[in-house]
C-alpha cells in the first residue's frame, strides 16, 4: 500500500507567536495575521490538491484540538468550498507542552530555572521544560498517528509538532529540527519519502 501524502499546515499567527511567548497546550486565538495566514494557506492547498490531481471530497481532514488549529482548519476548508466545521480533531496533534514555561517568553523561563534552561537549550530533544514534554515524546505520538493514516491526509497542527513528523519520517535530525522555524500560511507536503514546502 502507497504511504499517504500529507498536506500539513501550522496554524496562524497568534499574538503570543508575534510576541515571543511559548503558548504550547494553552489556547490562544489566531490574530489578523493569523487568519490572513490561514486564508493563503487554504488558497495554496486549493491549487496543489487540484494540481495533484486528488478530490477534495475523498482527503481526510484533520486538526489538533487546540483553538488555533482548528480555527486555521475551518478558514482553509472554505477556500476549499468545503463545510468549514466538517472535519476530525487528533490528541496526538496538539502543540508540545511546556509545562511551567507556557505563557512566558524564553529570556522568563530562563530566569525560572536557569540550569534546567540551559540544558534544555543544549538537548531540546530529550530536555523537556518543568511538568511539560520532551521532543521525543512528542515524535513517538506523532509517529502513532501517521501509522494510523489510512488515505491523503490534510492535517493542521503546529510547528512542535510538524517538527517532530519531520524526524520520525527521516527528514530531519533531532539536532537539524530542534531550532527549524515552521512557516505559517503555507502547505508542507509529505508525499513518497519526499518532504517540499509550498508558499
Amino acid at each position: 500500500m502507497p504511504t499517504p501524502t500529507i498536506y500539513y499546515l501550522r496554524h496562524g499567527e497568534t499574538d503570543w507567536n508575534r510576541t515571543g511567548r511559548l503558548q504550547g497546550t494553552l489556547d490562544i486565538p489566531l490574530n489578523e495575521l493569523g487568519r490572513r495566514q490561514a486564508v493563503q494557506a487554504g488558497r495554496i492547498l486549493s491549487d496543489l490538491i487540484r494540481r495533484n490531481g486528488h478530490d477534495k471530497h475523498r482527503l481526510a481532514f484533520v486538526a489538533s484540538p487546540l483553538g488555533r488549529a482548528r480555527t486555521t482548519m475551518e478558514l482553509a476548508r472554505g477556500e476549499l468550498d468545503l463545510v468549514p466545521g466538517d472535519y476530525g480533531l487528533d490528541e496526538r496533534l496538539r502543540e508540545i507542552g511546556y509545562g511551567a514555561w507556557e505563557g512566558r517568553t524564553l529570556a522568563e523561563s530562563e530566569t525560572l530555572d536557569p540550569e534546567l534552561f540551559a540544558r534544555r537549550q543544549f538537548d531540546k530533544w530529550t530536555v523537556g521544560a518543568p511538568g511539560g514534554e520532551t521532543y521525543a515524546s512528542v515524535q513517538l505520538r506523532v509517529r502513532d498517528w501517521y501509522d494510523s493514516l489510512l488515505v491523503d491526509t490534510v492535517a493542521v497542527a503546529h510547528g512542535g509538532t510538524a517538527r517532530a513528523l519531520m524526524v520520525a519520517l527521516g527528514f530531519e535530525t533531532p539536532q537539524s529540527a530542534a531550532d527549524l522555524y515552521i512557516e505559517q500560511g503555507v502547505v508542507y507536503v509529505f508525499s513518497e519519502g519526499r518532504l517540499k514546502k509550498y508558499g
